[in-house]
């Protein structure tokens, strides 16, 4: 079957001549809604799970975490090649010194294809671009993924999440000047919107340009303030159909070369109180496909199109 959109498996197969696998570290980031220690309330998606992460920085910690992941994926997978990725919370908070030590260390470790740094778009500035930028190499990637979840205001200001579309921007903005590639993540379904406001967002970041995008059906963990949110009766999750029925209109819009990094989310399931039927990502991939050929469409069908009304975000 003819792959009608750019995962990120092959895009990564593609570039390097094999399969290439992350190996994804905490190295104790917080967030400006958790605070330095992790323990003030974050967005009203984001559950307490990691409060006892390692000492920012730890070299004990970082050390253990890229050695064995390295290990691990030796042994299942029969991997040669490796991304670092700073994935948990915000790999920028912290001052910038500090950001090269930690990133100087870790790098130091294995021979790295890429180094991957999630992190919010209210947590990057010029001097963290700057030494972000001096991790590029002929042979060597550096990405950043910008958590923008919605680019509309009012679904920004209900979920808690502390910042505008304007950061974004302006993060995107800095990177780019830099040759830094730049991922988006965002979340369907969160409160208060439908088709109309995921479509919205997504057509705002495609008209920045994005070199990726993780997208997340809606997850609510465990003891979230969307929890309770969720039991009290004043939202709803979109259904496996419903959220497949938004990729596939997204995809459509995104530029052909847009890597799809992420479709579905993956809570684990002892943290996740809903949904708890929603296929997994292997079926969920299946059905994508089979709804792409069923329409005879593809990723970037509609790009152009959707640009030709260019109106601002959904409020």
């Amino acid at each position: 079957m003819e792959e009608r959109f750019t995962g990120y498996a092959g895009y990564l197969e593609t570039r390097y001549g094999e399969k290439t696998y992350r190996v994804s570290v905490d190295a104790g980031f917080s967030c400006p809604n958790r605070g330095e220690d992790r323990t003030r309330g974050g967005c009203s998606f984001c559950d307490s799970a990691g409060s006892r992460s390692p000492y920012l920085g730890s070299r004990d910690s970082l050390r253990e975490q890229v050695l064995g992941g390295i290990a691990f994926l030796r042994r299942r997978y029969k991997a040669r090649q490796f991304i670092l990725y700073f994935q948990a919370y915000s790999g920028t908070f912290a001052p910038v010194e500090r950001l090269r030590e930690i990133y100087d260390y870790a790098l130091s470790l294995a021979d790295f294809r890429e180094l991957i740094v999630s992190t919010r778009p209210d947590c990057l500035d010029g001097a963290k671009a700057d030494l972000l930028s001096t991790y590029i190499r002929p042979d060597r990637d550096v990405w950043v993924e910008l958590g923008l979840q919605s680019a509309c205001p009012e679904t920004l200001d209900r979920i808690g999440r502390g910042h505008g579309v304007e950061a974004f921007e302006k993060a995107c903005g800095l990177l780019k000047a830099r040759g830094i590639k730049t991922a988006v993540h965002v979340i369907f379904g969160l409160p208060g919107e439908g088709e109309e406001e995921v479509l919205s967002t997504v057509k705002y970041f495609s008209r920045i340009g994005m070199d990726g995008v993780k997208i997340h059906n809606l997850h609510i963990p465990r003891g979230t303030p969307l929890c309770d949110e969720f039991l009290s009766g004043e939202l709803s999750l979109p259904c496996a159909g419903r959220h497949l029925r938004y990729v596939l209109r997204a995809l459509e819009l995104l530029p052909k070369e847009t890597v799809i990094m992420r479709l579905t989310c993956d809570t684990p399931r002892d943290r996740l109180a809903f949904p708890r039927n929603f296929p997994e990502k292997g079926k969920f991939l299946a059905a994508l496909r089979e709804a792409f050929e069923s329409e005879n469409t593809r990723q970037g069908d509609f790009f152009y199109n959707s640009h030709l009304h260019e109106g601002p975000p959904v409020a």
